[in-house]
Order: C-alpha cells, then sequence, then structure tokens
C-alpha cells in the first residue's frame, strides 16, 4: 500500500477549458467514430474517441503542450525533462519544439523503436535506462537538477492532467451533437491522468455518464485502488503487451481525483486486447498500439456490459512498430 499525498490541487472544469483554449490552435480534434459491425458485436451503441489521429499519435501531446505553454520565457531557454516509456516522450518533444525548449527525455531501453526514434526526430535528447533495475523518476529528477531544466510529469501535476482533460471536452460536445450523450466512457488507464481529466469534465457535463478505468489484467492498480479505496501497488513480476500502461501504481493527484469521480475499474487479458487490435483494424481501419486498445478490448470482451446502452471509448495511441503489429495480428488470427 501507499499513503502518499499530492502536493498539488487537482484541476478544475474551468482549467481544462482554459487548456483547450492554449491547444486549439496546434491539437487535433480527432473524430468521436462509430461503427455499425462494432454495434452489432457487442449489442449497443459505441462512440469511439479517436486519439489514435492526435499529433504525435497519441492524447499525451495534449498534457505536454498545455504544461509545457504555461513556462516562462526564461524556464523555456533552459529546457525540459521528462520520462515516458514513449508517448509522453513525443508529447513532449513535439510540444517542446513548437514552444522552442530543448527536451531530454528518460526513455527504457526496450521502448519500441518507433517511439525512441519519433522522440529522437522531434529534437529531443533521449536518455535510456533498465525499466527493471533503475528508477526512472530519480534519472529525470537528476538531469532537471544538474541543468535548471523543469520536469514535465506524465500525469500527476494539474497542468498535465488539464490538458488531457480536453479529451473530456471533446467527447462531450460531439456526443451531444448527434443526441447520444453515453451511459458509461471506458478508458485506457496507466498512470491515470487521462481518465482523471476526463472524469472532471464529465462531472460537470453529464454527471450520470459512469467512468470506467481499462487496465491489463496484471497491471490493474488503478481497478485495485479503487475497489479498496487506498494506492495499491501491482505485484512485481507481471508482463504486458500493454508497454503504455505499465505504471507500477496510480499517482497520488490522479488518484485523489479518480477515487472521488471514477465508477470503477475492469481488467483484460493480452489475448482480448489482440483480439481488439485485429478489429481496429479489419473493421475500423485503424491501427492502435496495446496500451490503446485496452478500452476498446474492455467492450469487445465484455468486461464492460454495453447491452442497449451508449459507450465511449478512447483509442488512445497509435504507436507500435510494424514488425510487433504483424506479429500481433498474427497471434491474434491464430487464437
Amino acid at each position: 500500500m501507499n499513503g502518499q499525498v499530492s502536493p498539488f490541487t487537482p484541476p478544475s472544469y474551468a482549467d481544462i477549458t482554459a487548456a483547450a483554449e492554449r491547444l486549439a490552435a496546434t491539437a487535433v480534434c480527432t473524430p468521436l467514430l462509430e461503427n455499425a459491425a462494432l454495434n452489432d458485436a457487442v449489442g449497443g451503441r459505441i462512440l469511439l474517441k479517436a486519439e489514435t489521429l492526435q499529433r504525435t499519435g497519441s492524447f499525451k501531446f495534449r498534457g505536454a503542450y498545455n504544461f509545457i505553454s504555461q513556462l516562462d520565457g526564461g524556464q523555456r531557454r533552459r529546457g525540459v525533462v521528462a520520462y515516458s516509456s514513449g508517448n509522453h516522450a513525443q508529447g513532449v518533444a513535439a510540444a517542446a519544439a513548437l514552444l522552442g525548449a530543448p527536451a531530454t527525455i528518460v526513455m527504457p531501453t526496450d521502448a519500441p523503436s518507433i517511439k525512441l526514434d519519433n522522440t529522437r526526430a522531434l529534437g529531443a535528447t533521449v536518455v535510456t535506462y533498465d525499466r527493471h533495475s533503475e528508477p526512472r523518476e530519480e534519472i529525470a529528477a537528476q538531469l532537471a537538477t544538474e541543468s535548471g531544466a523543469t520536469l514535465v510529469p506524465p500525469y500527476d501535476h494539474p497542468w498535465t492532467i488539464a490538458g488531457q482533460g480536453t479529451v473530456g471536452l471533446e467527447i462531450a460536445a460531439q456526443a451531444a451533437m448527434i443526441g447520444a450523450m453515453p451511459d458509461a466512457l471506458v478508458v485506457c488507464c496507466g498512470g491515470g491522468g487521462l481518465t482523471a481529466g476526463i472524469a472532471t469534465v464529465f462531472a460537470e457535463a453529464a454527471p450520470t455518464t459512469g467512468i470506467y478505468t481499462a487496465e491489463p489484467r496484471d497491471f490493474d492498480d488503478t481497478a485495485q485502488s479503487l475497489a479498496t479505496g487506498r494506492l495499491v501497488t501491482n505485484q512485481p513480476g507481471g508482463n504486458s503487451i500493454c508497454d503504455a500502461l505499465l505504471a507500477p501504481t496510480p499517482g497520488a493527484l490522479t488518484f485523489s481525483i479518480n477515487n472521488r469521480l471514477v465508477t470503477g475499474g475492469v481488467s483484460v487479458s493480452d489475448d482480448d486486447v489482440r483480439r481488439a487490435m485485429l478489429f481496429a483494424w479489419q473493421s475500423l481501419k485503424l491501427v492502435v498500439e496495446p496500451g490503446g486498445a485496452v478500452a476498446l478490448a474492455a467492450v469487445l470482451s465484455g468486461a464492460v456490459d454495453c447491452g442497449d446502452r451508449v459507450i465511449a471509448v478512447v483509442l488512445s495511441g497509435a504507436n507500435i512498430d510494424a514488425a510487433v503489429f504483424r506479429e500481433v495480428l498474427k497471434d491474434a488470427e491464430g487464437r
């Protein structure tokens, strides 16, 4: 158990609308898609928020840009540091380049090549580490201290959460336009920042919508934490193809929000994720990385009841190596 308390105040709905204004000229307002085959498969109406089509291929750009855009000129000149398995890395690298800030990103040596290569291509300096034996937070903190750079957290900061929460603003507005406010909304969850931002929006915009986290089976720390009301850490030794969702425990700030506003959490197996990725490719014509497909897997596997309900699902990322994607599709077809 972890009794950590965050020093930060949770972002408000107004903070998230302010973030949307900062992002208006740079972030993509991603579509809310509907697919007849998916509706038929689950017996409900599914609305898919395609953050796979976001700048850098995931929602992480939103939080990174909202954070860095609030730094003053001196802070930007001294640069930013982040730690990430890949999607936050690319989001920070892209936002930093747009805002004129040098970026250094601490990434695991076994991160997907596409994430490492794209982060470097965006102009960031990449420092690698062994995720099994080295503490990424300490490495990043030391780099920030030595250079005078600002650390950009991947989820556990109000500026990051507010930026990620703009996904929720768009879902609420898009669903209202088609007269289909969701009965429930399912969010892929790692550290909990995207969930916290979306939950904050829906508590204001549509409080009857249930918010559910979706996680890999051996990394369901948020679901366990929600069930117990206390921060729970995953047992060591777990493994999953969902490289973007392997945070060991929820963030202190994100959990303080999610514990109040989130209805519950579900988990899915890697095989469920593979089948969801195959479905997305075959029926939706979308490439979705493993971590980005977990919420879709929760719907397709029955972990979330969709019968005669409107369910919104966030497809949170699309960054996967081509060879790995081919292998996942092959495995899914054979199972």
